[in-house]
């Protein structure tokens, strides 16, 4: 990482490594984590520059980061060259990641559960243990999606609010933030 302070260039290191662990590409994540943490909008060629990677992957990720809805494209006075911008808003950044990420994954796994149990109530299709697992699943799925829609109709600092009153609300329901019951 040419020219970057240890913090971030360890940073960047690291968010490439995780978004291999999410499923993203490593360049994709570490032109991301640049991105975040550059205080002013980046071309291709700084980019290339910074990072040490070839062109075609900075050009290839920049597409997908903005598929993603996460980089944008700005544009300087007196320079013609595209310049990209990350979201800066963290809360913000992680809706957009979540809303894609259901998008992308949860909606169809969803369908297919759906599809999968009326198969399976169906007359030979499958039997009662598989139906019940199908069932369980697709239930767990409908959830988690009603959750997650509840939660991102919410008010950007009302939604921090609710994750931040989260021993409250196992408190409430006679929990310890470990999961215990309370006075058991």
């Amino acid at each position: 990482m040419k020219d970057l302070p240890p913090a971030i260039s360890r940073f960047i290191l690291h968010w490439g490594e995780m978004g291999t662990k999410w499923g993203i590409n490593r360049t994709v994540a570490q032109i991301h984590a640049l991105l975040f943490v550059s205080e002013r909008p980046l071309n291709a060629e700084e980019i290339v520059a910074t990072l040490g990677v070839a062109r075609s992957n900075v050009s290839n990720s920049l597409k997908e980061l903005q598929n993603w809805g996460i980089v944008r494209v700005v544009h300087l006075p007196g320079d013609r060259r595209d310049h990209f911008k990350s979201m800066r808003d963290v809360f913000e950044m992680f809706r957009v990641i979540a809303a894609e990420r259901k998008r992308r994954e949860i909606d169809p796994t969803l369908g297919m559960l759906r599809e999968c149990v009326t198969e399976a109530e169906k007359a030979g299709g499958g039997g009662q243990y598989t139906r019940k697992q199908l069932a369980g699943l697709l239930d767990f799925f409908e959830l988690v999606t009603s959750f997650y829609e509840k939660m991102n109709r919410l008010p950007t600092p009302v939604a921090v609010k609710a994750l931040r009153a989260g021993d409250k609300v196992l408190k409430t329901l006679g929990m310890t933030p470990g999961g215990r019951k309370t006075g058991a």
